[in-house]
């Protein structure tokens, strides 16, 4: 079991690293949209790290002997399956709505909050798409060959991200239950036996990244794309992948 512990501890380290990041952020509230939304290098840290595991894992022999043992204790000591995050992937997102229907405001309106969350999964799909028809690693339960990165992972923290920058000035557990939620997805991805550790490594640094990204780009995107519909009804198309299909959802907003 010491390969599983170390499996385990890995995504300690990854929660906890990202946490005690955040936590260090100073209250913002009063910030305008600009200052909000402004580059921060550091933030590149925590998901640089995770897409670089994942990357060399692609050729170290040393990730892969690791990827293995994990994989073969998965296989021999673990008998029942969860399939808890094939929904899990989505809550942290979807948390932000419900937290906005249930009174608690976030920092930006449904509008804004939801171009944001358009671009993050155009940014987040289009990048797991790429990397898995590129790679082709086959999963560690040999059902095909689009392991590499986890879409689940990538999905979770993506919405962990999320929930993050939208309530983390309202109380910073909003934002520390989301990752917990998305680290406990990734887990889960391993536990049965769908993904390497490498694969949920990268996805999670996909998925984190993607969100900052969409933050750091709303106001250029908002200016330059959307300012001619801001008392208009405002209609996306996102393209995702659920770790088995491709899909089209619409995001739909009302002024």
């Amino acid at each position: 079991m010491r390969s599983l512990n170390f499996c385990l501890l890995v995504f300690a380290l990854i929660s906890y690293s990202v946490h005690s990041q955040k936590l260090k952020v100073k209250d913002s509230v009063n910030l305008n949209q600009k200052e909000i939304s402004k580059f921060n290098a550091k933030a590149l840290i925590i998901p640089t790290v995770l897409m670089t595991y994942g990357v060399i894992g692609l050729e170290s022999d040393g990730l892969e002997g690791l990827n293995l043992n994990i994989r073969n204790e998965v296989v021999e000591d673990i008998d029942e399956k969860f399939t808890i995050d094939d929904f899990s992937q989505y809550a942290p997102a979807l948390t932000v709505y419900a937290l906005n229907n249930l009174g608690i405001e976030g920092k930006h309106n449904l509008r804004d909050r939801t171009i944001i969350l358009g671009t993050s999964y155009l940014l987040m799909s289009g990048t797991v798409i790429s990397l898995k028809s590129l790679t082709k690693v086959e999963r560690p339960d040999h059902s095909s060959f689009n392991s590499f990165p986890s879409g689940h992972t990538a999905t979770a923290f993506l919405g962990a991200e999320f929930l993050w920058q939208e309530y983390k000035d309202v109380s910073v557990w909003y934002g520390i239950s989301g990752y917990l939620v998305a680290t406990g997805t990734g887990f889960f991805r391993i536990y049965n036996n769908k993904h390497w550790l490498t694969d949920v490594a990268m996805g999670a640094g996909i998925g984190i990244l993607s969100t900052k990204i969409a933050y750091w780009t709303f106001p250029f995107i908002n200016e330059h794309i959307f300012k001619s519909r801001k008392n208009k009804n405002v209609g996306m198309i996102t393209p995702f992948y659920d770790g088995k299909d491709f899909g089209i959802g619409m995001l739909l907003t009302l002024d």
